[in-house]
């Protein structure tokens, strides 16, 4: 092997917040892969527009299902893990004539798809440039701290079943709710049974052109993918 697999967190949405790394890395890339859904662009390779050096090869890896099947039925899995075999052992060998960079939103390990080809892939092959996570860019743009002295951040998916969602809302005293989408509804309800509905904020494409911040109560309607609801902390202050 000459090369790598680089996935490169391309941090919350504006592309002043690429890391230096992340963009030597980019500008040097020769092939640049990209997970995206089929027949759309793909939010990673948007945020990169005017980026890519030329003459690099662009890979887009087309999910073979995203929503069309829910998250317990067996055939999700099933129907996913071959497509993450293939591109994890296309990407190990591409690297025998260089580097392969990735493109990744926010930060790779933070519920990023790249971990699935990264789990597939030797140790020695893979690197990784961290990003600023989306929910950072989030909380910034509702222009509050999201905790303070020793409050306790909890970071959950909205596709928790209801009654655990409350309990763990309940419980903590700053919260980051991601993946929400259809699970809008049922998250409303959690935050309702804990008291804490009123408190909630929405932001929507943060940091992106779109950027929206409200308070959740406001909304009635569906809400984007790239959305996270957010409470701050009030904790412990000098």
């Amino acid at each position: 092997m000459t090369g790598k697999v680089i996935c490169i967190g391309l941090g919350p949405g504006d592309p002043e917040l690429l890391s230096l790394r992340a963009l030597r890395r980019l500008q040097s890339a020769r092939v640049v892969a990209y997970f995206r859904k089929a027949g759309r662009p793909g939010q990673a390779r948007r945020m990169v527009e005017g980026l890519i050096p030329a003459g690099a090869e662009e890979w887009p890896m087309e999910y073979p299902v995203t929503t069309e099947i829910p998250l317990a039925d067996p055939a999700y899995a099933a129907t996913l893990a071959p497509f993450y075999d293939h591109w994890a052992a296309r990407l190990h060998a591409a690297c025998r004539t260089g580097d392969v960079v990735v493109l990744c939103e926010g930060d790779p390990f933070l519920y990023g798809s790249f971990m699935h080809l990264h789990s597939r892939l030797p140790h020695e092959a893979v690197e990784v440039v961290p990003g600023i996570p989306g929910m950072a860019g989030c909380w910034t743009a509702t222009g509050l701290p999201i905790t303070w002295g020793d409050d306790v951040l909890t970071v959950l998916p909205a596709t928790l079943p209801e009654p655990e969602l409350t309990r763990r809302i309940a419980d903590t005293d700053a919260l980051v709710v991601m993946k929400i989408g259809r699970n809008l509804d049922k998250l409303r309800r959690a935050l309702a049974a804990a008291g804490r509905l009123a408190d909630a904020w929405l932001v929507e494409h943060g940091t992106m052109p779109a950027e929206r911040v409200c308070r959740l109560a406001e909304v009635a309607g569906p809400v984007p993918y790239f959305s996270i609801v957010l409470l701050h902390g009030k904790g412990r202050r000098p």
